[in-house]
């Protein structure tokens, strides 16, 4: 059951654990009293681009393609060819996380569109690969197609 909004975790933790959860595909089953759910938390419990992820009519579950210790990136194929992908950070500080094309799956000499799913921002055209700025404990999620 997602512990988003319950407990001690930080708003980064939150969308840490949703974002893990969406990427693998799991049932969405809040665990935390609706009536009374902060506005940020509110808004990761019903951001439709990353719940999309989830619910991808694929049915894939998404994979855990690189762990650097403390620095993971997860990727999953969507129905439209398009990946999902997760960079997750366990360390006490921020970092930089990167992936290459060839590790989700496509040609690195490809040129792809990034969009982050949780700031509902095109971040651009990349070749080859895509890195992010991701906080202590947080995650960046991104489309790439």
């Amino acid at each position: 059951m997602l512990e988003v909004g319950n407990g001690e975790l930080t708003y980064d933790e939150n969308r840490a654990h949703f974002s893990l959860w969406c990427i693998l595909a799991a049932p969405l089953m809040l665990g935390n009293d609706v009536r009374n759910l902060k506005p940020e938390i509110h808004a990761i419990l019903t951001n439709k681009e990353v719940i999309a992820v989830d619910q991808d009519p694929r049915g894939r579950q998404g994979r855990k393609i690189r762990d650097d210790g403390d620095f993971e990136v997860w990727s999953k194929e969507l129905v439209d060819g398009s990946r999902a992908v997760v960079l997750f950070n366990r360390s006490a500080t921020e970092a930089d996380i990167g992936f290459s094309w060839s590790e989700i799956g496509y040609p690195e000499y490809l040129t792809a569109q990034v969009r982050d799913l949780w700031l509902k921002k095109d971040m651009g055209k990349f070749k080859g690969s895509y890195s992010a700025r991701v906080p202590s404990h947080g995650v960046v999620m991104v489309k790439v197609r």
